[in-house]
């Protein structure tokens, strides 16, 4: 594995578009102030590594299985196993169901102060 720092987020974005195939994008400048992608420019393997807080550098792999071990290693650094998919709201409560069994008949949105005069 190599490792070259470098100074502008530009040159990071140049390599972004040169990328044959993008594998995983880690974090997001927006909340973590860092972020890795991984990806293949013809037979490299790379990581792009952006950060807010320290050096951003393009690290280069010698193999495929060196590569897979560092996206999962950067994974639990940032955080990414932590998130799992929540279904909110699922089976949960009948809002807005119109199956529901609760009566809402008789209730009344409009109120009598004097709505109408806007």
């Amino acid at each position: 594995m190599e490792q070259i720092e470098i100074i502008s987020w530009q040159t990071l974005d140049t390599l972004k578009a040169a990328a044959t195939k993008i594998i995983e994008v880690v974090g997001a400048l927006d909340t973590d102030e860092h972020m890795s992608i991984f990806c293949y420019i013809e037979d490299d393997y790379l990581e792009l590594f952006y950060s807010e807080l320290d050096a951003n550098f393009i690290r280069h792999f010698e193999d495929e299985d060196e590569f897979q071990k560092t996206i999962e290693i950067r994974k639990a650094e940032f955080g990414a196993e932590n998130f799992e998919t929540m279904n909110y709201y699922e089976e949960e409560e009948n809002f807005g169901d119109e199956d529901s069994e609760e009566d809402l008949d008789g209730f009344d949105m409009k109120d009598d102060d004097g709505d109408e005069d806007y």
